[in-house]
């Protein structure tokens, strides 16, 4: 029986305090399942911004996606999920990666690392989290116990490894670094590639006693009668896919709202995709699709 579908939309901008929470109720109101919020300069703050959207809204979990590991000190963050689990009434879903923007890293005045000691760091801020917010004498309390849900996000074979391990979640960008290309830049692996990590996050686990939930970011959702427009505009990109391959990978959309679903379905069926993530630009077009896909 494949798991039941789950929707998430990833809020990326905020202009107002009444704003911000009309744009939550907006997607509560559109069948949205969890509201997320990223963690780059630039953007919303993720925890206040997710205390604010609890405040607004009944039904939707709450989840960062992802957190920088490297803007966080362990037991400052466990301080700081513990409260945002509090004051969210136990809504919250933590999530963790290793950030891959340089620039950010350097206006922060923090360490940027290698890959590897960016993996370490991620990988001690799991466990240390873990450690602190299971313990009895913590302060404050997180309302779930022992801590809220862990999502990991990545697709390199050590966080694919770590991922499985820890993650009760574990999230998929459908990208890697583009080789070649300015820092931050990302190219999009091919229905093969991706087959590729995920082979290497089921044998990593093999021994977990429930499988976790796998999710994908949809980069684009695009309405067309015709799909193989977009298609062709993404392959003249130079992002690593062509035509045909982008028209099977799950990081875009296109087509009707029927087609659409059908991908959806397909994707889960292919790679176990049941937790889909959208952007918030996409989120009034995509909604429909969560209507089509209702109780699926």
């Amino acid at each position: 029986m494949p798991r039941p579908f789950r929707f998430g939309v990833n809020m990326i901008t905020i202009e107002s305090g009444p704003a911000w929470r009309q744009k939550c109720r907006r997607a509560e109101a559109l069948g949205y399942d969890v509201l997320l919020v990223p963690d780059h300069l630039g953007w919303p703050a993720p925890f206040p911004a997710l205390v604010a959207a609890a405040e607004a809204t009944e039904r939707p979990r709450l989840g960062t996606f992802v957190l920088n590991a490297g803007f966080w000190n362990p037991a400052l963050l466990a301080r700081e999920v513990a409260t945002t689990d509090l004051l969210t009434d136990g809504r919250l879903e933590l999530g963790l990666g290793t950030g891959y923007v340089r620039a950010e890293h350097d206006r922060a005045g923090l360490p940027w690392g290698t890959p590897g000691e960016r993996v370490d760091h991620l990988a001690r801020t799991v466990e240390e989290l873990e450690r602190l917010l299971g313990d009895p004498e913590h302060a404050p309390k997180a309302a779930q116990q022992p801590r809220p849900p862990l999502l990991i996000g990545g697709n390199g074979p050590r966080m694919l490894r770590l991922a499985a391990r820890h993650a009760d979640i574990a999230a998929f960008t459908g990208g890697r670094a583009a080789p070649g290309k300015p820092e931050g830049t990302l190219a999009l692996l091919t229905p093969d590639e991706l087959d590729a990590a995920l082979s290497v996050y089921h044998q990593a686990a093999a021994d977990r006693p429930a499988p976790a939930e796998l999710n994908i970011l949809v980069q684009r959702v695009m309405a067309t009668g015709d799909r193989r427009a977009p298609a062709r505009e993404i392959a003249a990109h130079g992002l690593g896919v062509d035509e045909e391959q982008a028209l099977r990978i799950p990081t875009f959309l296109f087509g009707t709202v029927a087609q659409m679903a059908e991908q959806l379905r397909e994707h889960r069926e292919r790679y176990g995709f049941s937790y889909v993530t959208v952007l918030d630009p996409s989120m009034e077009a995509f909604a429909p699709v969560i209507e089509e896909l209702k109780d699926s």
